[in-house]
């Protein structure tokens, strides 16, 4: 029953990522009408769906081994160990679907760490917490925004120079390129956030004992990359508009150029086990895209509102874990 409980609540956190994050993998192409919404939340989830299969599972250890010491996970603390797990994912949701509900892109990665800590801390101690991975996590979190507004920039400023004798028949070839850089994006989303999941269940059943050490069964990787794909086909449709068209006025020029360079960094960090988050990346990238053709038409005004957002979710998300905990202990005394 327990891993029945705990696997739903880890799905549903998938599928809440999914929902929450469609925006960022398909708001630039549906904005500027290169293909039909339903089409492009179809070809996301697919991508969603077969990415894990193929891109290692370095960001799944980086969830599952390197934030929480596993040595932990004691039978003796099991309740305990539980009931961390349980608030770890109330906090996530819960935060996912604040942010959803307000259409506010927030960081599903955010969100999931900050449960992690928050919990952790309520649980655990201070000491339990393997604080230079979480210091790793915290790096890939902020130097990958980074990196998205850099490559935005720069990705543009190269496409436009090639292209600067082009008739305007050129946007019709940026629509059809878009295509394949969505589909980029999608797989690199795909291969970083999906993992993130499969690194919870791989928790969940290392803390009930259902293995000795650390590992991945092969269905964890097919169901959390369904429950994130069918969160996907849900959209994410006022998210979706402030992606697309909230923070710079997008063609498909600059459309193309942000899923390239969102792609680029977010495959990058999926390689090298970098948990970042697809918001981040794919809200500056379009930042960058803006500030390479024309700074003034960004409108920083709602970039500030996002970066706040940023800043407040792993401690909003961390103290809403923290509270579930000590509600489950609560509530349930002898479980």
């Amino acid at each position: 029953m327990l891993t029945l409980i705990l696997v739903a609540l880890v799905l549903f956190f998938a599928f809440t990522n999914g929902m929450h994050d469609a925006a960022n993998v398909v708001a630039t192409i549906i904005m500027t009408r290169a293909i039909s919404p339903g089409r492009a939340l179809l070809i996301a989830a697919v991508c969603e769906f077969i990415a894990p299969f193929f891109i290692g599972s370095a960001v799944a250890m980086m969830i599952g081994k390197n934030i929480i010491d596993p040595s932990t996970f004691d039978p003796k603390t099991l309740q305990v160990s539980v009931a961390f797990m349980i608030a770890t994912l109330i906090g996530g949701i819960a935060w996912n679907l604040i942010t959803w509900g307000f259409g506010l892109p927030s960081s599903s990665s955010h969100a999931l760490v900050g449960g992690m800590v928050g919990a952790g801390l309520a649980a655990f101690g201070p000491d339990r917490i393997l604080w230079k991975g979480f210091l790793y996590v915290i790096v890939s979190l902020v130097v990958s925004p980074v990196l998205g507004l850099i490559f935005g920039f720069l990705v543009l400023r190269i496409v436009l120079y090639f292209s600067k004798n082009a008739t305007p028949t050129v946007n019709y070839f940026f629509n059809r390129m878009q295509i394949p850089s969505s589909i980029a994006l999608a797989l690199s989303h795909g291969a970083n956030d999906v993992q993130k999941s499969i690194g919870l269940i791989a928790m969940s059943l290392l803390i009930l004992g259902r293995f000795e050490s650390f590992h991945i069964p092969l269905w964890a990787v097919a169901s959390c990359g369904m429950a994130t794909a069918l969160g996907t086909t849900s959209g994410g449709w006022r998210m979706i508009k402030t992606i697309g068209s909230k923070i710079y006025r997008l063609r498909s020029v600059h459309a193309f150029c942000t899923q390239t360079s969102s792609a680029v960094v977010i495959l990058g960090a999926s390689l090298v086990g970098g948990p970042v988050s697809t918001t981040h990346v794919v809200s500056s990238s379009i930042m960058g895209v803006g500030a390479g053709y024309r700074a003034s038409a960004v409108r920083w005004g709602m970039a500030k509102n996002i970066i706040v957002a940023w800043f407040i979710t792993i401690p909003a998300s961390g103290a809403l874990a923290g509270l579930s905990f000590f509600l489950i202990r609560w509530a349930f005394p002898h479980f």
